[in-house]
């Protein structure tokens, strides 16, 4: 399997470098360094329109493919034999099941319990959660201080536990908030936050305590899948009248590029982060740890948000 990965490998990589070549952006060599996104379905994926804008911004003789995997044993196994396959990001369904194939994880990832991101380093394979850390650099781009504050978490998924962590583990909030739909999920994050982070935090019931959690936190990061294209564009999980000025607002969802409830929260006067800025900053945390040179963010961004605006206009 891992050679029959490997001759799939080979021809994505041909693939891409004929595009780019027609371009006349990069070539592909025997230095070409490789990285890819792996998941089922994955098709739909744009990290390589970000990672590969990235690597020709900085001179770097990288490129970045998608492939659909079933068989993850298989395809780990074809990235530990090949020396030139440098990085990969992970998404679903294999963020947990990929964990038992790797050599190393680091702390965050651990707590977390599952991985985004699984880097080559000499014989080994590391992996990594970048979404929260990807997160946090949304609200420093902002200018927004998580430190002191009281976040707000509507919703309890695995987006919403990835950042979660980041927030206990590295921001120094006083407090976490998370409110969900089932209660046992919102009850095994919230035990875990306690027992892994010092972070002094709490759940509840999301129809039930939603207007009591707005009105006493002032950072608030919306992580269900309410407001995602296609489907649910016209719903926001936030009453507009629980928005106040003074409430900074974080959507995940990054299609369609501003949420109705980023909407209604921009015409409450709140200060608002668009998802797509965590999507750009993981894949930014990304691209450092696999070349070790700091991201081209706004070219990054750039082909991010066109993509996604281009997308809303073709609907």
């Amino acid at each position: 399997m891992a050679a029959g990965l490997s001759l799939s490998l080979l021809w994505g990589v041909l693939r891409a470098g004929t595009a780019e070549r027609k371009n006349g952006m990069i070539s592909i060599d025997t230095s070409t360094q490789l990285c890819a996104v792996i998941g089922n379905p994955v098709e739909h994926s744009l990290s390589p329109l970000m990672h590969n804008a990235a690597f020709r911004a900085a001179g770097l003789n990288y490129v970045y493919v998608a492939f659909r995997v079933e068989d993850l044993a298989g395809c780990v196994a074809g990235m530990r034999a090949l020396s030139g396959f440098r990085g990969m990001s992970v998404t679903i369904p294999h963020k947990i099941a990929i964990m038992v194939h790797l050599d190393a994880i680091d702390p965050m990832a651990v707590n977390v319990g599952s991985v985004n991101t699984v880097t080559h380093e000499g014989n080994k394979l590391i992996g990594s959660t970048t979404d929260g850390p990807g997160a946090l650099r949304a609200f420093d781009d902002a200018e927004v201080r998580l430190r002191d504050e009281r976040v707000l978490f509507v919703g309890s998924g695995g987006a919403v536990r990835a950042v979660a962590f980041a927030v206990a583990m590295k921001s120094g909030a006083a407090r976490i908030t998370v409110l969900g739909r089932t209660a046992s999920r919102v009850a095994r994050l919230v035990d875990d936050l306690c027992a892994k982070t010092d972070t002094d935090v709490s759940g509840g019931s999301l129809p039930e305590g939603l207007a009591d959690a707005m009105a006493s936190h002032d950072i608030v990061i919306q992580g269900t899948p309410i407001g995602m294209y296609p489907d649910r564009m016209d719903e926001t999980p936030i009453p507009a009248e629980f928005l106040r000025p003074d409430h900074v607002v974080f959507d995940m969802v990054y299609r369609p590029f501003k949420t109705r409830l980023l909407r209604e929260a921009e015409a409450a006067g709140c200060h608002t982060i668009v998802g797509a800025d965590m999507l750009v900053n993981q894949a930014v945390v990304q691209f450092e740890t696999w070349t070790g040179v700091p991201a081209p963010r706004e070219t990054m961004r750039k082909a991010l948000v066109n993509a996604l605006r281009q997308g809303e206009e073709e609907d």
